[in-house]
């Protein structure tokens, strides 16, 4: 597998979108440690106090998009998460419990004012681990310097994502009917509506660090894609499988007949000395073979993964009347062989009739191949 240099872990990112948080987050945390050293007088704890904002600035610079990183998710999660940490730590003397109980007690006070923000935890921690100059800085601690870094960062992070432009903070604006009735726009009216998103959503029964309205205008943009790809010719190269396992001619009738078991398939393609295709053969065929599948194989119809695919269905329909040829291979040069599937042809053609257009509908398996 080939080295690529910030493979997206994400959807959407990309080499640019790397180096920009990491532009961002240098700048960001910088100017936090000035402000923070300020604050608490330089010395030992300067670190301890920026560590919490070091979190923020991933999500404010590397998905901005983040409903975790929101300007109010920053602000006021770490500045609630701050003030709960404070709170447990004078009230509670052992930090182990103390530390547990802020970070829950984070958390549920995060969820309740919509401020969700993963660094609050690490807030919430500073706050009860954070020795004499937390200790020192007492309630006011929650505001300075945790209030005030949160504000810099959030500020800093607008300017920087306008002068890069990426929108932040990430709104979603909704698409309107311009002839100003209450009727939805008619790009919404067909396909799926929004209570089809929330049914889903409660279907999965799990938490996704996405924007609701953002889960629907991907979708949206999902539908176009797939009807614009929909709309052009159905070609043999959009559902033919591309593993393809093979046989050569002087293999045994046990060996191919092994294979097309192993591997759930119908149809084998027979290859001669020079990998190249010779013919095809299916259980029927090896039926009562004793020497090599060469003297049992058939013919193979061949076409080009240029040729289109409903073309082949003639020949397609004779290959299920004659067992011999089940399959129409699509052949190529230089060893690589194609195959395109029966099921997936026909698959195609009956959903591109009932929907009055060509909708390409894949059905292969996923196989090995036994011979190159």
């Amino acid at each position: 597998m080939a080295f690529r240099l910030f493979v997206p872990i994400l959807a959407g990112a990309t080499l640019r979108e790397r180096l920009l948080a990491c532009i961002g987050a240098t700048i960001g945390i910088a100017l936090t440690g000035v402000i923070s050293g300020i604050a608490m007088g330089g010395g030992q704890y300067v670190a301890l106090l920026v560590a919490p904002m070091g979190a923020s600035a991933v999500l404010l610079f590397a998905v901005p998009s983040s409903p975790l990183a929101q300007p109010w998710s920053i602000i006021g999660g770490n500045s609630i998460s701050a003030l709960v940490g404070v709170t447990v730590a004078h009230f509670v003397h052992d930090p182990v419990i103390a530390s547990g109980l802020a970070v829950a007690l984070a958390i549920a006070a995060m969820s309740f004012t919509r401020s969700l923000h993963p660094p609050g935890g690490a807030a919430a921690l500073t706050a009860v681990l954070g020795g004499q100059a937390v200790i020192s800085a007492g309630f006011l601690f929650p505001f300075v310097p945790v209030a005030l870094n949160s504000t810099v960062l959030v500020t800093l992070g607008f300017l920087f994502h306008r002068l890069s432009r990426r929108n932040y903070p990430h709104v979603h604006v909704p698409a309107t009917n311009s002839h100003g009735t209450a009727d939805r726009p008619p790009a919404e009216r067909a396909g799926f509506r929004p209570e089809d998103v929330d049914a889903a959503l409660q279907a999965l029964d799990e938490t996704f660090d996405i924007d609701r309205d953002d889960i629907e205008r991907l979708l949206r943009q999902v539908e176009l894609q797939a009807m614009v790809r929909s709309h052009r010719p159905l070609l043999c190269r959009d559902i033919m499988s591309r593993d393809v396992i093979s046989v050569p001619e002087s293999a045994k009738p046990d060996a191919a007949r092994k294979l097309l078991l192993d591997h759930n398939i119908r149809t084998l393609p027979v290859v001669d000395a020079d990998d190249r295709l010779a013919g095809a053969v299916g259980l029927r065929e090896l039926t009562g073979a004793t020497d090599t599948v060469k003297g049992v194989m058939s013919r193979a119809g061949t076409a080009l993964p240029e040729t289109p695919a409903m073309g082949l269905l003639p020949e397609s329909a004779r290959a299920v009347v004659q067992p011999l040829a089940r399959q129409a291979f699509v052949g190529g040069f230089s060893g690589v062989l194609w195959v395109a599937g029966l099921l997936g042809l026909l698959g195609a053609w009956v959903v591109g009739m009932l929907m009055r257009k060509p909708i390409p509908v894949v059905q292969q398996a996923s196989i090995k191949p036994a011979h190159r």
